[in-house]
């Protein structure tokens, strides 16, 4: 096995098949249009939507829609991701790298207002899923050539608002698990976390929005998802092990590195002055 190549000038990524989560839309689908048309990746999504992966591979084009390929499968489900594995591995398909995307953001609550269900579901998708794709894959990854892991986190990971208590926690353990993983196997593959901040994808549409005042501010603080893209793929492409992009990723990791606990508190009471529907179920009785 070769050791990781870290010239930075060379494109490691060309060609590779990459397996890409969540990547019917939004950040996955950037992701993924950006590793076939500029690095000539084979990129397989993973999703549940058939009708959006349709349409990605519609926008992609005939020039490139035959670098993609996809299977529909609920990645928090372990059973799954083995049964992928062993679709690929009858196919010839050998993976090496693998880009754990897919995530889902709950309603802002008081913890006492979520059901099990909620809890349950957060934390499978946005933490449980991660570990059967990387337990899953790791060893044929590790038998490739300059392999990687990368997954997609959230600057929730890194401070706590009030109201997120279920995806802070989620995000905080894939935080922690792919921080592991960067030490475990130094040397032997690239293990990158990326924390973007809030980013106009359709990661809200679970929450209570009336398209008004909250909105507004949504779109105040959310970064563009092409740019985020961008920021994410350079990061990649760089090998950077830790990225934070977003204005307000920043702003939550510097406050929660100098003010651990009143930064938190100050960043709550924020959102709590702002008054708007979907903070409702944080702070209304």
């Amino acid at each position: 096995m070769t050791d990781i190549k870290n010239c930075v000038g060379s494109d490691w990524l060309s060609g590779k098949t990459v397996i890409v989560t969540g990547a019917s839309g939004g950040m996955g689908a950037g992701i993924a249009a950006t590793l076939i048309k500029k690095h000539g990746c084979h990129v397989i999504g993973v999703a549940r939507n058939e009708a959006k992966m349709l349409k990605f591979i519609d926008e992609l084009g005939p020039t490139y829609a035959e670098q993609f390929s996809y299977k529909l499968f609920d990645v928090s489900d372990k059973e799954h991701w083995e049964d992928f594995a062993k679709e690929l591995e009858e196919a010839g398909i050998r993976p090496s790298v693998l880009i754990n995307n897919a995530g889902i953001l709950p309603k802002f609550k008081r913890f006492d207002r979520y059901s099990y269900d909620e809890i349950e579901k957060a934390m499978n998708i946005n933490f449980y899923s991660c570990v059967y794709g990387v337990k899953t894959f790791l060893p044929v990854l590790l038998q490739q050539d300059d392999p990687a892991i990368i997954n997609v986190d959230s600057s929730a990971a890194l401070m706590t608002l009030a109201g997120t208590s279920m995806y802070s926690a989620s995000k905080a353990a894939l935080k922690s698990f792919t921080e592991a993983l960067r030490v475990e196997f130094k040397g032997r593959m690239y293990v990158g976390l990326v924390c973007p901040g809030f980013t106009k994808t359709d990661i809200f549409r679970d929450q209570k929005n009336d398209g008004g005042k909250g909105q507004k501010v949504m779109d105040m603080i959310s970064t563009d998802c092409d740019r985020m893209v961008k920021m994410i793929m350079f990061g990649i492409e760089h090998k950077r092990p830790r990225m934070v992009h977003g204005f307000d990723a920043h702003a939550m990791s510097v406050f929660n590195r100098l003010l651990p606990v009143s930064g938190s508190e100050l960043f709550s009471m924020i959102m709590k002055a702002a008054d708007i529907d979907l903070f409702d179920e944080v702070f209304k009785n």
